[in-house]
């Protein structure tokens, strides 16, 4: 018997734990059990002949919103090649309507809700030869043509599961996934975990001891996949806490956490975090008060402003907020509100997501009442609201494609912080950016990084900014030029003098100074450091500007290190030399 577990990930670089999972609880059956993971980009012909060749006797999908199109085709097409391959899906796509998926799909069995008990009892019956589906808790399956649905199963204990990863071969330039808990105590309705009751946890000893193998081995991103990681203060303080006394050096845990239930022992504790340890993804979605009253989401943007600031102060965990547009309530005046109201806390990250009415969630329930009207294959993306019309969700991706570009990218913070004082908000810069993005149809093409600071350059030109308002912008853009990239060549209006080129030999040359100003450099040779080095010549205090935000005209020499990173923000290192 040989049962093939397949997931379609979304990017090459992610994994599927679930398949993991599944195997890692079938204990006694792993030789009977493979795995094989492609993306949604791969070609259905390739993973079919994949599939195909491997001769499976049963072949299981992790089925997402952002791959069961692709996997509904790859069924339809496995069951003409091979006719007596028995198909299971599970995932949070087919768990909530499994009876209306065997209409539609031609599977054989899903999974609903945690498959690890469900799966192992399953494939235990098949490889023995004494399945009788009828016996199985947790499963809709079709037989003689009708479809059946057996009783949910209970939710097992969370320490009976095993530790995934006896190794990390295979999973190298990969994000590596991990859970410490599963179920959520909120309400969110845009959410599936809404309809979990209870939140459950591994115990502390299992946690510390699975933490360790990461720490052992290196890894260099976890990504904790626990739908609030604070829900238990106690829970995440004993994590973070070990993490910090173990710390290795290299690894970076990424949490999505609850920032305005954290405590001032959370918050003492995470000061203490070596720079770079910890990643933190925060929701906040909206401020509007209404908006979060609808979507039952039951925070206080007042609390969460105070903690990311404060972590902000920190300096040593980067910070990732997200909105969603598409919420009940949530016009487009209202949008640009929230935008603006989080844009002020300074993120490292600001992610403009868009409405998706999960199957499930209490908003796909609800959608008629708000006048939500989405797109009826996967992934359900709103179209349109009774306050949001579809020209304006088509502008507001114009403008998260601008921050994408320009903000999260960290490739012109600095200039963005100077132009956006020639406009009211940070949302109306960031909508007059896209509305000259598409009137110059950049959009129709792909840029390279230096087209993408000169398009910035003329747009900022345009504006009704002042000429010295323009010489300052351009020696910042300069400066971003530099922070982010070991600049080869320099677009022409960035053009340097001979006299300049000259002095970055003097500087590179000047141990003294070096010594003084940037002492990791002091004992590198002239000729490496014209290799991993670049000096920029400036007219005004750029160095200023970007540590504390203040600009004054003064002529300003700054090294740029480029063998070194800032771990929060994945900058380049910077030294001022005069």
């Amino acid at each position: 018997m040989k049962l093939l577990l397949t997931a379609l990930n979304a990017k090459y670089i992610h994994s599927a734990l679930a398949l993991h999972c599944l195997k890692a609880y079938a204990k006694e059956l792993q030789e009977h059990i493979f795995i094989e993971e492609y993306t949604i980009n791969h070609q259905q012909d390739f993973i079919l002949q994949q599939i195909y060749e491997k001769a499976p006797d049963v072949v299981c999908f992790s089925c997402y919103i952002w791959n069961i199109r692709q996997i509904t085709d790859i069924v339809e097409n496995l069951k003409k090649i091979l006719p007596n391959v028995l198909v299971i899906l599970g995932g949070p796509e087919v768990s909530y309507d499994a009876v209306d998926t065997l209409e539609n799909i031609s599977a054989d069995i899903v999974i609903r809700g945690e498959g690890e008990a469900t799966f192992y009892e399953l494939a235990k019956a098949m490889v023995c030869k004494n399945l009788v589906l009828e016996n199985i808790a947790g499963i809709t399956y079709r037989k003689y043509g009708k479809i059946y649905e057996n009783p949910d199963r209970a939710p097992i204990c969370l320490d009976d599961l095993p530790f995934v990863y006896d190794s990390m071969e295979g999973f190298e330039h990969r994000i590596v996934y991990y859970e410490t808990q599963r179920g959520c105590p909120y309400s969110c309705q845009y959410c599936l975990s809404s309809i979990e009751k209870g939140v459950r946890f591994l115990s502390a000893k299992r946690v510390e001891r699975d933490l360790q193998f990461f720490l052992d081995n290196n890894v260099p991103q976890v990504k904790f996949v626990d739908r609030t990681f604070n829900a238990n203060p106690s829970h995440a303080r004993h994590i973070w806490r070990y993490l910090i006394e173990h710390d290795n050096g290299v690894t970076n845990f990424h949490m999505e956490i609850t920032a305005d239930i954290l405590d001032e022992a959370s918050l003492d504790l995470l000061k203490k975090a070596r720079k770079g340890l910890f990643q933190f993804e925060i929701g906040v979605q909206s401020t509007n008060v209404s908006t979060i009253k609808a979507i039952q989401r039951n925070i206080s943007f007042e609390k969460l402003q105070s903690v990311v600031k404060k972590i902000k102060q920190y300096g040593n965990i980067h910070q990732h907020l997200d909105l969603i547009a598409g919420l009940p309530h949530e016009d487009y005046t209202s949008f640009a509100n929230s935008f603006n109201d989080v844009y002020a806390l300074e993120p490292e990250q600001l992610q403009l997501g868009f409405l998706k009415l999960l199957k499930g969630s209490g908003l796909r329930r609800d959608a008629k009442k708000y006048g939500i009207v989405y797109r009826e294959q996967a992934a359900y993306e709103v179209l349109y609201t009774n306050v949001l019309s579809y020209g304006e969700i088509c502008r507001l991706k114009q403008i998260e494609h601008m921050v994408e570009i320009y903000y999260n990218s960290q490739k012109a913070l600095h200039s963005i912080a100077y132009a956006i004082k020639c406009f009211q908000t940070p949302f109306a810069f960031y909508e007059a950016l896209a509305e000259n993005w598409v009137l110059k149809n950049h959009h129709m093409l792909q840029h390279n990084k230096m087209e993408l600071y000169t398009i910035f350059y003329d747009f900022v030109s345009q504006t009704s900014c002042t000429t010295k308002h323009q010489q300052i912008l351009k020696d910042i853009l300069k400066f971003d030029i530099f922070l982010n990239d070991n600049v080869k060549t320099l677009p022409q209006w960035l053009f340097e003098t001979k006299e300049q080129k000259q002095k970055k030999w003097e500087y590179f040359h000047n141990r003294p100074l070096l010594a003084q100003k940037a002492p990791p450099l002091a004992e590198v040779s002239a000729k490496q450091l014209s290799k991993s080095c670049y000096i920029g010549f400036f007219d005004y205090d750029v160095y200023g500007w970007a540590k504390e935000r203040k600009m004054t005209k003064k002529k300003t020499v700054i090294l740029f290190d480029y063998e070194k990173k800032d771990s929060v923000t994945g900058n380049y290192s910077y030294y001022l030399l005069s």
